[in-house]
């Protein structure tokens, strides 16, 4: 949306059933029959890939270049940059976990393998990223001699350049090839996010968030694995691993990615919209599901952000404005279709602008603790329940609301 407006995009992984499929496979194609030598390939990558790991983690170059082909010098080189890229980031572990093999000659393998790693003080699971490895067998050895994500996966932070971290006093910010100045600006936005954020939703998260700063709009696009072009006038996103939260109240592994083009070209003030927007989706992650429709989880996430600010309704709803005042106002609440990125601008703005409309319109009628219950509520069943149960209404009836407030606001 031309530059200013952010957005969520859940990332999910390859579940357990996957999984199990892929070792069963890799099961399979490390048995033979009675009477010869057990094929003990399997074993013995993954212990190349143990001795990989556990160099990350101990910062030992010396002892991470020694698990790749040492025929390859393109491949070490390579490798040994990346491992600078890393140097500064946070590990608390890192491992891979083959999950296929597939022989491809005598001395020669592919292994599909899901990489599985934790920064220090954030994550309370691991990030799972598929990844496929070319191997070479060499003096009865296993190395690694290439490296490539998985066809659904993307390219790491670290794969796209240096990394700086910078620390703010609730966040970590990680940019690939960034300048430091500019990301200590996006943390010290994160660090007054953060307290805007626990007024709006006051209760059990984290408060405090883990921030991507890929090198361009391409590097998002690589980072998120899809194309770039979808994220284009997005200025960040949020992702996250399926499931509860934890010990802290946070979601497993909660990050923001900033499209540094999109981001760049706000203001201040539209800056630290988007990032209160975003870490609102951090705190409210643990209670939202797949029955939280989009105008609710967006419209929430912007009410929380545009909260205390003064901005009328007119500043913040724009577009809709515009439409209000042709004669087009909306008949009915936004679907979750119409926050799809790539599209019209114009129409994810008004999408977006009336799920904001939807969550103000419940904070003033029915006050902002119930819009807060009744964003749980959702997230455990269903809409029409929640208005039952929470707000004392109906879909109907609140859309009929909604339609008024809109024109009383925007008219």
């Amino acid at each position: 949306m031309a530059g200013r407006r952010c957005g969520t995009r859940w990332k999910r992984w390859a579940g357990p059933g996957l999984a199990a499929l892929l070792l069963a496979s890799a099961s399979v194609s490390a048995c033979t029959t009675p009477g010869r030598p057990a094929d003990t390939a399997a074993r013995d990558i993954q212990r190349t890939l143990d001795r990989r790991a556990a160099a990350v983690v101990d910062r030992d170059e010396a002892a991470y270049l020694a698990e790749l082909d040492p025929e390859s010098t393109r491949l070490r080189a390579a490798e040994r940059e990346e491992f600078a890229n890393l140097a500064q980031v946070p590990l608390r572990s890192w491992e891979y976990r083959l999950t296929g093999l597939d022989r491809t000659g005598t001395g020669r393998a592919t292994a599909l393998v899901e990489l599985r790693y934790r920064f220090d003080g954030y994550d309370e699971a691991p990030v799972k990223a598929a990844e496929r490895l070319d191997l070479t067998r060499r003096g009865g050895r296993w190395y690694v001699a290439a490296e490539r994500p998985d066809r659904s996966g993307g390219r790491q932070l670290w794969e796209q350049g240096k990394v700086t971290v910078v620390r703010g006093a609730h966040s970590l910010v990680l940019g690939a090839g960034q300048d430091e100045k500019r990301l200590r600006a996006i943390a010290d936005a994160a660090d007054r996010a953060v307290p805007a954020v626990d007024r709006a939703w006051p209760g059990r998260w984290a408060r405090r968030l883990l921030i991507l700063v890929p090198t361009s709009l391409d590097g998002m696009g690589s980072l998120l694995g899809a194309p770039a072009a979808g994220y284009r006038g997005i200025a960040a996103v949020t992702t996250g691993e399926a499931g509860g939260a934890g010990r802290s109240g946070a979601a497993p592994a909660d990050r923001v990615v900033v499209n540094p083009e999109a981001y760049a070209v706000l203001g201040e003030f539209g800056q630290q919209v988007v990032l209160t927007h975003e870490s609102t989706h951090v705190a409210t992650r643990a209670h939202t599901s797949a029955a939280t429709p989009m105008w609710l989880s967006e419209g929430f996430a912007d009410w929380a952000a545009y909260r205390g600010t003064g901005r009328t309704a007119a500043q913040a709803a724009p577009e809709l404005e515009r439409s209000v005042r042709a004669g087009d106002a909306p008949a009915a609440l936004p679907t979750d279709e119409d926050f799809g990125f790539g599209g019209d601008a114009g129409a994810l703005g008004r999408a977006y602008e009336g799920g904001w409309l939807a969550c103000a319109l419940i904070a003033q009628e029915w006050g902002e603790g119930r819009l807060r219950a009744f964003y749980r509520a959702v997230g455990e069943g269903a809409v029409e329940q929640a208005m039952r149960e929470v707000l004392g209404t109906t879909p109907e009836d609140f859309t009929v609301r909604w339609r008024e407030y809109v024109r009383q606001q925007l008219a």
